[in-house]
């Protein structure tokens, strides 16, 4: 009896510490001067030393350097009395590439880069900050936080001043958040809660098939008008293929100087996953150039980026076209609010069709409230078909539908051409 009961007793504890191992051997690793246990002296030796399911904690302070992370942890920035700003910033000799572009194969140097991980990075509260990053060309592409081929959150983070040198903001490089998959592989992000201004290109972006990109709750500025020749900005991208969701966000002041060589957008869907349950919901979006663009340029002849729901958007303010442009098909733009816009409300655009293709056709257009706009309420191109444009409500505007801009008179706006708009995504 005896013996039996020692063996199970034993048993049982065998059973409650790998029960607990997981948790047992975690740890928290920690970086400056607020740091106690276990402390590295940088973000990079804290990151090396951790393993699968750690904490990296950083203490209020400025960190000039360039972080890999290439395992499941946790980054985070940590309060300290009454100092709360953990800074990442390049190095005091400049940044240089760490990586390249799944895409392209372009060098890119990115200030944390997330790589190839088993399981999901979480980065909070910090702020990544790219002043001084002594980068003299269009190559390395400057990227605040890159994920490749790797899946996580980013939440309540600063990603700032992903900017060029003098004579270099037309490059059509240098974005805050960046995420890209190469072929076979995934990568599911979030970012939520964050602020990110002052980039060169792009604000938030997500790339390629297998990108699974939602965006919520953060706040997104671009530049105002940026002048010819630089860098044609969006606010937030999805293109190539990638897909996900866009709601509950602010982004302004996407604006490029001369709309007859490119268009910038505060939300850019560029030939994104086919009916690939995108929604662009409850964003608040303006001053800019076009707050929403729905784009393919048919590539291959093969259709993209059609189904996306567009609901619940506020947009105000829109420089030189429209506020809602669908350049693809099947797409439903249902209870949005839209004050000011430049030419049109919504636009059913074919100006995208090629191959035997077209685009502006089936889309769902209904239960919108349209107060201004310089031309019409819906603007629809000749030859689109299968629409629904009924109901909406519209306040002072020159028609409620039209099929040409030439019925209205848009003053210091320039003429509106017959091809499709050069729309700029990050690639």
């Amino acid at each position: 009896m005896n013996a039996t009961r020692g063996f199970t007793l034993f048993q049982l504890a065998m059973v409650v510490l790998v029960a607990l191992s997981g948790r047992a051997f975690s740890s928290t690793i920690g970086v400056g001067s607020c740091a106690s246990g276990i402390v590295a002296p940088t973000i990079q030796q804290a990151v090396n030393a951790s393993s699968a399911g750690d904490t990296v904690t950083v203490c209020p302070g400025t960190y000039r350097e360039q972080v890999l992370i290439n395992k499941s942890i946790t980054l985070v920035g940590v309060t300290s009395a009454t100092q709360d700003a953990a800074i990442i910033a390049p190095p005091t000799t400049g940044m240089v590439a760490n990586t390249s572009s799944v895409d392209t194969g372009n060098p890119i140097a990115a200030q944390i880069l997330v790589q190839g991980t088993a399981g999901p990075v979480l980065i909070s509260n910090l702020t990544v900050d790219g002043a001084g990053n002594g980068i003299t060309s269009c190559d390395p592409n400057l990227q605040g936080i890159l994920f490749q081929n790797a899946s996580g959150t980013v939440n309540r983070v600063a990603v700032r001043n992903q900017t060029l040198g003098s004579g270099l903001g037309g490059c059509q490089s240098g974005e805050s958040i960046f995420v890209q998959t190469a072929a076979g592989f995934t990568s599911t992000v979030i970012v939520q809660n964050s602020s990110v201004h002052n980039y060169n290109k792009n604000g938030i972006t997500g790339n390629d098939t297998g990108t699974t990109l939602t965006v919520t709750g953060s706040y997104v500025q671009g530049s105002g008008v940026v002048p010819y020749p630089g860098a044609a900005q969006n606010g937030i991208q999805l293109g190539f293929g990638a897909a996900g969701k866009i709601s509950n966000n602010t982004v302004v002041d996407n604006i490029y100087g001369d709309p007859t060589v490119a268009a910038s957008a505060d939300i850019l869907l560029y030939d994104t996953a086919e009916n690939g349950g995108i929604t662009v919901s409850s964003n608040v979006l303006g001053n800019s150039q076009l707050p929403i663009v729905l784009y393919t340029d048919l590539a291959g002849g093969v259709a993209s980026g059609d189904g996306v729901s567009v609901t619940g958007n506020k947009i105000f303010g829109t420089k030189t076209y429209d506020a809602i442009d669908l350049c693809t098909n099947g797409n439903t733009v249902t209870s949005n609010t839209i004050f000011n816009s430049a030419e049109s409300a919504v636009h059913l655009d074919a100006s995208c069709g090629s191959g035997g293709l077209t685009t502006g056709d089936n889309n769902k257009v209904t239960t919108n409230t349209v107060v201004e706009s310089s031309c019409a309420g819906i603007l629809i191109d000749g030859g689109t078909t299968g629409e629904t444009t009924t109901p909406n409500t519209y306040y002072t505007v020159p028609f409620k539908f039209t099929s040409s801009t030439a019925k209205c008179t848009i003053p210091a706006r320039p003429v509106r051409g017959t091809g499709a708009r050069p729309f700029s995504p990050a690639k």
